[in-house]
C-alpha cells in the first residue's frame, strides 16, 4: 500500500510539473511579447481574447496544424529527434528543483521535489550538457550550411559557457557543503547566497543567458546572417519544440537562480511555493528586459567574454571563497 501511494504521489508530481511548465512556457511567450512591445512603444498581442491572452493557444493550434516538412537531403531520423532532445532535457532538469519544504500527506512526509538527489547539481549539469546535442544535431541533420553554422556556433557557445556556469557554482557548493539542491536552499535560511557571492551570481546569470541562447548571446540563431540558424529548416511542431525548449529553459534557469542565490522558497508571510514562483518570474522578466535593451554581440566578443573574462574571474572567486571559509 505504501509503495502504491508513493507511486501515485510521484506520477501526480510529474503531471503537475509537466502541465505547469508547458502552460507557463506558453504564457511566458505572451509576457515577453507584451513587455518587448512596451519597450518599443507598441501594443503587442491584443486580438485573441482580452489583452491577447488567448494568443498562446492560437499559436499552439497553428504550430500543431502546420505541415511538418523534412528536406529530401536531411538525415530523417536525427532531424526528427533533435527538437525533442532540446525540449526534454530542459524539462527533465526541473525534476531536482525543490518547490518548497517537506509536507505531510496521509501522515507520510512528502518532499516537494520529484527527486531529491544528493548529487542534484551534477544531474543538472549532465542534462544541460546533453542539450548541446539537440542544437548541434538539428543543425547538422538539416544538410544546410546556414543551419550547420548555427549548430556549430550553438555547440561552441554552450560548451564555453558551461565551464563558467559550473565554476560559478563551486563557491555555492563550498558554502552549502552539499550538491543537493534542497540542502543548498536550506543553507540560505538566514542569508541568501547572492549577498555572500555577488560575483558568482553575475557570472551565473551571464553564463545561463549565453547557454540558453538569449539576446545578446543568440549567435546560433542570428536572423540577420543565418536566417534562423540551427532550426531554419524546421516547420510545424518540430520548430515549436525548439521554441518550447527555449522558454522552458528560461523557467529552469529562473528556478536554479532562485535555488542557488535567492534563497529558494524562503521568504516571509507568503507560502513557500509562492515565493519561489515570484523569484522565477523576476528572473524571467530581467532576461526579457535585457533582450529588449542590448544588441547582439559579435561572435569573437561572445567567446572572449567567456574564455578571457568569466572563467578567470570565476577561478579567482573560488580561491577567495576558500580563503574566506578557511579563516
Amino acid at each position: 500500500m505504501d509503495y502504491l501511494l508513493g507511486l501515485i504521489v510521484l506520477f501526480a508530481k510529474i503531471a503537475v510539473m509537466l502541465g505547469g511548465l508547458l502552460l507557463a512556457a506558453s504564457y511566458l511567450v505572451w509576457l515577453e511579447r507584451k513587455l518587448l512591445a512596451r519597450l518599443q512603444i507598441r501594443l503587442g498581442p491584443n486580438r485573441c481574447g482580452i489583452f491577447g491572452l488567448l494568443q498562446p493557444i492560437a499559436d499552439a493550434v497553428k504550430l500543431l496544424t502546420k505541415e511538418d516538412i523534412v528536406p529530401d537531403a536531411a538525415d530523417g531520423v536525427i532531424f526528427r529527434v533533435a527538437p525533442a532532445v532540446v525540449a526534454m532535457t530542459a524539462m527533465l532538469m526541473f525534476a531536482v528543483v525543490p518547490l518548497g519544504p517537506e509536507v505531510r500527506l496521509f501522515g507520510r512526509p512528502v518532499p516537494m521535489v520529484i527527486s531529491d538527489l544528493n548529487v542534484g547539481l551534477l544531474y543538472v549539469f549532465a542534462l544541460s550538457s546533453l542539450g548541446v546535442y539537440g542544437v548541434a544535431l538539428g543543425g547538422w541533420a538539416a544538410n544546410s550550411k546556414f543551419a550547420l553554422l548555427g549548430g556549430i556556433r550553438g555547440a561552441a557557445q554552450m560548451i564555453s559557457y558551461e565551464l563558467s556556469l559550473g565554476l560559478s557554482l563551486v563557491p555555492v557548493v563550498m558554502l552549502a557543503g552539499s550538491f543537493s539542491l534542497t540542502a543548498i536552499v536550506d543553507a540560505q535560511a538566514k542569508v541568501p547566497f547572492i549577498v555572500l557571492q555577488p560575483i558568482s551570481f553575475v557570472i551565473f546569470m551571464l553564463s545561463a543567458m549565453a547557454e540558453s541562447k538569449r539576446i545578446p548571446f543568440d549567435l546560433p540563431e542570428a536572423e540577420s546572417e543565418l536566417g534562423a540558424g540551427f532550426h531554419m529548416e524546421y516547420s510545424g511542431m518540430r520548430f515549436g519544440l525548439f521554441f518550447l525548449g527555449e522558454y522552458v529553459h528560461i523557467q529552469v534557469l529562473g528556478a536554479l537562480t532562485a535555488v542557488f542565490f535567492l534563497g529558494g522558497w524562503h521568504g516571509p508571510w507568503l507560502p513557500p511555493i509562492v515565493w519561489l514562483l515570484i523569484k522565477i518570474f523576476i528572473v524571467a522578466v530581467i532576461m526579457i528586459w535585457i533582450r529588449g535593451t542590448l544588441p547582439r554581440l559579435r561572435y569573437d566578443q561572445l567567446m572572449a567574454l567567456g574564455w578571457k573574462v568569466l572563467i578567470p574571474v570565476a577561478l579567482v572567486n573560488i580561491v577567495l571563497t576558500g580563503m574566506f571559509i578557511q579563516f
